[in-house]
């Protein structure tokens, strides 16, 4: 498992950046490139020939279809699939709006391959991938704003069970899973809510209807 390499793609309108980065990002023995795409639409037609991808860097400023709408098309066709903006703005409009449409972390454009490959493996393995741009300043705008954090099926599978007397690890068995899993279940829930205890999801579990007692 450790040697498998993270199957990603680009989505970028600006050739020689998307050229650039494809080629940086080679360089890595853990990343394969799959494909490359200039916009949203293109994305679709690449994805459905190569469904197995794990992760997108998208850009968020493209003609046809940008940032924001591809990353909900992908989360709600390939839930599964992974998405990192990777942008030049960094206003917390653009951010927030990035996070809304399901992307799991964000990225300038100016940063170092190394610290991209970084929040490319953070991603692939806990869903999330947290940095100066997604948390502090931008976690308080997210609670005090009326954005509802997205949840996969499994997390609110797991969520449900928290409400229960059940340890983590019993849990871990009822949903077949390995007791790592639901530590990262919970290390998302509490990064995605912002809340740092098992009562607290709890809470918030019962006060959204995300958990029927």
């Amino acid at each position: 498992m450790q040697n498998q390499r993270i199957s990603i793609a680009i989505v970028d309108d600006h050739t020689l950046f998307r050229s650039g980065l494809a080629s940086l990002l080679e360089e890595f023995d853990e990343i394969e490139v799959m494909f490359e795409a200039v916009n949203g639409i293109d994305l679709q037609a690449k994805i459905n020939q190569n469904p197995e991808v794990q992760l997108i860097l998208m850009d968020i400023n493209m003609p046809v279809m940008d940032g924001f709408d591809a990353t909900k098309w992908v989360k709600a066709n390939y839930p599964n699939v992974h998405v990192l903006a990777l942008s030049m703005l960094e206003d917390e409009k653009a951010i927030i709006g990035m996070l809304k449409s399901g992307a799991g972390g964000y990225m300038l454009k100016e940063s170092t391959p190394s610290d991209l490959l970084t929040a490319i493996k953070v991603i692939v393995d806990k869903g999330f991938y947290v940095n100066e741009l997604v948390s502090g300043r931008l976690l308080v705008a997210l609670k005090d704003s009326d954005i509802k954090p997205t949840f996969s099926a499994r997390e609110l599978t797991f969520l449900q069970h928290c409400s229960t007397e059940l340890t983590y690890k019993e849990i871990a068995d009822i949903m077949n899973v390995s007791p790592r899993t639901v530590d990262n279940y919970r290390e998302s829930l509490f990064a995605k809510l912002n809340i740092k205890s098992r009562t607290g999801l709890v809470v918030y579990g019962i006060k959204n209807n995300l958990i029927t007692i």
